[in-house]
């Protein structure tokens, strides 16, 4: 191996990044960050007097009062608690049989009259004491009611057994005018009078009713339908393509929603047919829903047999949004100057979290710095500017625990108290402090990216710029000193740090490493060449791309990568399916190769296989991806598929169990090489919280709610989007 004399550092003129900073976009149409409805999760708690109760059913008053009917009398939502209602004294020590809702007013059943306190708390009717089930209201007063089996419609204070139901009756009668709907197994009945006549019939079990205009929507026990209140017709055909069929309530929110609770959650529907799924724990506490609510200010409630809950919408710009993230990380996910990843001892419950050590601390917190190196250039916010340089710090530790010069650890923690891979820890001559070694190149990838970003973007002066090239200068030549490989302190090649021809020209061209490898290291010389102007960094890449076809293998079509059999390293099948965390780290490198060419001429050859790879990846609509694409000043990227992304972030990082496979409304695809197992992109919001290394078109996943993310996987492209001046 040949020895890499160290020159002094010489600092480039601050025009030169300034100038790549302020690249136009030509052709680029700029998207303004207007506030939009961030939709998020509220669990509300139960009072202990609520403690073992039964909550059979929700209703929500015209002046957005949530009532709900328990076995152990009306709870009523205080804030953020629900509890037994006492605010009316006349009732507080009463147990209703029924509750329900007519013209925004709650009535109350009991086994011998109904009322409501609305309306100047006039509306009361006497009844004949009997075991009531239920009630509806409709016009003139009139009331229809359930007793026994029975059905008794009162009118103008005199009740008239219905006739012409020959079955059981679901126990949720809806009012039409001065008539109702009630429903028996698979009919529906329209009862005005004493006599029920058969209006319609539905192919399934009729589980709920309610009212699109003229049109009755009943729920069944597979799908939901639409018949025409005035002639009996289907309006809308059964639909079964849903998250869940088995529908246990309706609601319309009388302008073009349509809600629907079901025995997986809940789920939305658009009068153009798109459906929005929220279930799992991400957004409720139980998926089994009784009932959904939508209340007068816009917000929806879901109630389950052991809960309330609240799909809450409120306004929020992709700024505040990312206000949120920062806030987040700096508070709880701090480590050392890492954005670390939390470990929840008790599923869901931040107050059980720990900061654990990962695989690649130092991939993702370098993620978190490029952010906040982004946004300090965009906003000049001092705080911004602390937060990427305690992150660099972190970083330059990892490279001085080790002892070995230029080797940056994955990690580093107290002795004693490392978490992951307990076998890949070294100690450090502080004996205070271990490290974790095995660094591959998702590290060394990252940290050319992050390392870009700093001195382009955080970096103010000569000093600073001098101490970011210091750092990766190190790196650089701890690889040329040991001839293409990152060595570790056992002397050996890590298991992924290789960038050596025997190494990279090994794999065929439908291997992506061939490609992937060339690439990391070309960008690693450019970088360095650019931060120090030392010749050294370039003749080494032209000798790799003249001696070794790396240039060659960098312009590899990414539609040429395809399963290969018998390629098999330290165990590892290389050609067995798509590697999605290549792809992340192909595109991070884009960044750095397009942004930092020797020339122009090979500027402009990075840009085609840049595209051909985009161009595989643009139905995934990743934001950072697209913005790294458009730095090539492209016409075709997708900055509305970016934006939808960012926008259907979920704002709850928690990675709950999330549960797809089940859902009729989705294509399901058979086993394929890319891994994917669905044809439809579903918004984040509604898969597995996952990194961009990950495929997003995966149905089911989750840890069961026991990590915690930190946010960077927001914040590096929202403010990247910005430093581009793509987001406005």
């Amino acid at each position: 191996m040949r020895t890499i004399l160290i020159q002094p550092l010489r600092s480039l003129k601050s025009t030169l990044f300034l100038a790549l900073s302020l690249w136009a976009l030509p052709g680029l149409g700029a998207v303004k960050d207007t506030a939009y409805l961030q939709d998020s999760s509220v669990r509300f708690q139960l009072a202990p007097e609520l403690s073992g109760a039964q909550l059979r059913k929700m209703v929500i008053d015209r002046d957005g009062v949530v009532f709900v009917l328990t076995d152990k009398g009306v709870a009523r939502l205080f804030e953020n608690t629900l509890a037994l209602d006492r605010s009316f004294r006349p009732l507080a020590a009463l147990k209703p049989r029924d509750l329900t809702e007519y013209q925004g007013d709650a009535y109350y059943l009991f086994e011998d009259h109904y009322l409501s306190n609305g309306s100047a708390g006039e509306p009361y009717t006497k009844l004949p004491s009997a075991p009531y089930e239920s009630l509806a209201i409709a016009e003139q007063n009139t009331a229809l009611l359930l007793n026994q089996g029975k059905l008794l419609r009162w009118f103008q204070g005199k009740g008239t057994l219905v006739q012409g139901i020959p079955g059981a009756v679901l126990p949720s009668f809806q009012p039409y005018r001065n008539e109702f709907f009630v429903a028996s197994g698979v009919e529906v009945y329209r009862v005005f009078g004493v006599q029920a006549k058969l209006f319609a019939k539905s192919p399934h079990a009729i589980t709920c009713m309610t009212l699109r205009g003229v049109e009755l929507l009943l729920g069944t026990t597979n799908g939901f339908l639409g018949i025409n209140v005035n002639d009996g017709k289907t309006n809308t055909l059964l639909q079964t393509k849903l998250p869940s069929p088995r529908i246990s309530s309706l609601f319309y929110d009388g302008v073009a929603d349509l809600w629907a609770g079901s025995d997986r959650g809940v789920f939305k529907i658009t009068k153009s047919g798109q459906i929005s799924y929220y279930a799992s724990r991400r957004w409720l506490d139980n998926d089994q829903v009784i009932d959904v609510e939508r209340s007068p200010d816009g917000q929806v409630y879901a109630l389950t047999p052991t809960g309330l809950n609240q799909i809450h919408f409120a306004p929020m710009t992709l700024q505040e949004k990312a206000a949120v993230y920062d806030r987040k990380i700096r508070q709880r996910h701090n480590r050392y100057g890492f954005a670390a990843e939390l470990r929840l001892s008790k599923p869901g419950d931040i107050t059980s979290a720990e900061m654990v050590d990962t695989d690649n601390d130092g991939t993702w917190s370098n993620y978190y710095m490029a952010s906040q190196a982004f946004r300090f250039a965009v906003t000049g916010e001092s705080e911004a500017r602390t937060n990427a340089w305690r992150t660099f710090q972190a970083m330059e530790r990892l490279e001085k625990l080790p002892a070995l010069k230029g080797f940056p650890a994955r990690t580093f923690e107290r002795t004693g108290f490392k978490v992951s891979d307990p076998d890949r820890w070294r100690p450090s001559k502080d004996p205070e402090w271990e490290w974790k070694g095995h660094t591959s190149s998702d590290e060394i990838a990252a940290h050319t990216f992050g390392c870009t970003v700093m001195y382009e973007a955080a970096a103010r002066n000569p000093t600073e710029r001098d101490r970011i090239a210091h750092f990766y200068q190190k790196i650089v030549d701890h690889i040329l000193l040991h001839n293409w490989y990152l060595v570790d302190s056992d002397g050996k090649p890590t298991l992924w740090g290789r960038w050596h021809p025997d190494y990279v020209n090994w794999f065929p061209e439908t291997i992506g490493d061939r490609r992937l490898n060339s690439a990391e290291i070309l960008a690693s010389l450019q970088l360095a060449f650019k931060m120090t102007g030392r010749e050294e960094y370039k003749r080494k890449a032209y000798e790799l791309i003249d001696k070794y076809g790396y240039l060659t293998n960098v312009l590899i079509s990414a539609t040429n990568t395809a399963p290969t059999e018998g390629f098999i390293h330290q165990g590892v099948n290389m050609g067995d399916q798509w590697n999605h965390s290549d792809d992340l780290l192909s595109f991070i490198t884009y960044f750095v190769l397009h942004r930092t060419a020797f020339s122009e001429d090979l500027r402009k050859q990075y840009v085609e296989t840049i595209r051909e790879h985009w161009e595989i990846e643009r139905y995934e609509r990743n934001p950072l991806w697209n913005f790294i694409y458009a730095t090539t000043a492209p016409r075709d990227y997708d900055p509305e598929g970016a934006i939808w992304t960012l926008r259907k972030f979920p704002l709850d990082l928690i990675s709950w169990d999330v549960r797809n496979s089940q859902r009729g409304d989705v294509t399901k695809l058979p086993k394929n090489f890319r891994g994917m197992q669905l044809k439809e992109l579903l918004p984040p919001s509604e898969r597995v919280i996952t990194r961009w290394n990950s495929h997003p078109f995966v149905l089911d996943g989750g840890d069961g709610g026991r990590t915690e993310l930190a946010g960077d996987e927001f914040l590096l492209p929202y403010w990247m989007g910005r430093f581009l001046k793509i987001i406005r």
